[in-house]
């Protein structure tokens, strides 16, 4: 008797937390992403959860008793960002999900094959989510920073993070893969701990080594349909284009952002035609999809490429040399806003 109001307490306490949890990804997906399907679902299986928290269950909660009220772990205290509030309770679902499957084959087969195909519905639920989480700070992020070579490579990036910068992508052509892979890696944590996405360029075997949000191509890369085999669905994939017919064909293969440029010529595109702000206007007036205006773009004419219609710009020198990369994101920023 004993062993079995040990079981139903710990059903009790899973149940409420798998609840729990799902309210939490509910909210997000209801206030945060206008989501009603996902929310709908997290409601569904909330619901669920409450038909088999029976009365005989409930009443083997002893909370002046339990053990584990007081303790507690310092990364429960704080959350970095709003990736990091979602994947603690996508975890917590997960792993209560677990828990209420192993012990409920004790006492009814059906709960417990209920609660495995729950889990494996978070687990695409999960999937679902951060790829919209990603989309919409794909769609919010005005201003994007290229990386290029420089010594204090992270301190930079950090400032331009500390000055609200959402959008990075690491771009270095001239080094050895182990460099690329530990700056790489160590650019994805400092992204992440701002809540910023973290795109590599070209390499999509670095991207998929760092679990980088997605990867930026050029005309001459792999075929998007083969980047996206290989990335898989929810992984952003962008692509520079540089006239309009590059436009159409990147939007036709179903990118999820383009670059417009060379707006300026520009030494990180040496001997490359400037594509000029004729190219920005078109894109104003005719690209479907996210896209940013990059080429020589900087404080001096930024509002020039503004006023040809662009609301999104990605810059490299102007951020990666600057002497105060945080005041120069601001600064930009403002312009963009």
């Amino acid at each position: 008797m004993e062993q079995k109001q040990a079981i139903y307490r710990i059903l009790d306490a899973n149940l409420d937390r798998a609840r729990e949890g799902l309210r939490i990804i509910e909210e997000w997906c209801r206030f945060g992403l206008n989501n009603q399907t996902m929310a709908e679902s997290c409601k569904q299986m909330r619901q669920e959860l409450s038909q088999w928290h029976s009365p005989e269950i409930r009443a083997a909660r002893d909370t002046v008793n339990d053990v584990g009220t007081t303790l507690t772990h310092p990364k429960e205290e704080k959350r970095e960002n709003l990736d990091s509030v979602l994947l603690a309770n996508l975890c917590r679902i997960q792993e209560a999900l677990r828990v209420l499957e192993e012990y409920s084959k004790l006492i009814n087969g059906k709960f417990a094959l209920t609660m495995k195909q729950m889990r494996y519905q978070v687990y695409t639920l999960e999937s679902q989510l951060m790829n919209k989480n990603n989309h919409q700070l794909l769609s919010q992020s005005s201003l994007y920073l290229v990386t290029s070579p420089v010594e204090n490579l992270y301190e930079v990036v950090e400032s331009a993070l500390q000055g609200g910068l959402k959008l990075v992508q690491y771009r270095h052509k001239d080094e050895t893969d182990v460099v690329r892979y530990e700056q790489a890696s160590k650019l994805k944590q400092l992204c992440h701990k701002y809540n910023a996405l973290f795109l590599v360029n070209d390499r999509i075997d670095l991207a998929l080594a760092v679990n980088a949000d997605g990867v930026h191509l050029g005309q001459t890369d792999l075929p998007i349909s083969v980047a996206r085999q290989l990335l898989g669905k929810d992984k952003i994939i962008g692509k520079s284009t540089t006239n309009p017919e590059e436009m159409k064909n990147a939007i036709a293969d179903q990118v999820d952002y383009i670059g417009v440029g060379p707006v300026y010529e520009t030494p990180t595109k040496a001997g490359k035609k400037a594509a000029g702000l004729e190219y920005v206007r078109y894109a104003q007036e005719n690209a479907s999809i996210p896209w940013f205006a990059i080429g020589g773009i900087d404080e001096t004419n930024i509002e020039d490429v503004v006023k040809a219609g662009a609301t999104n710009v990605a810059v490299v020198r102007a951020i990666m040399v600057a002497d105060n990369p945080k005041e120069v994101t601001q600064n930009l920023l403002k312009k963009l806003s």
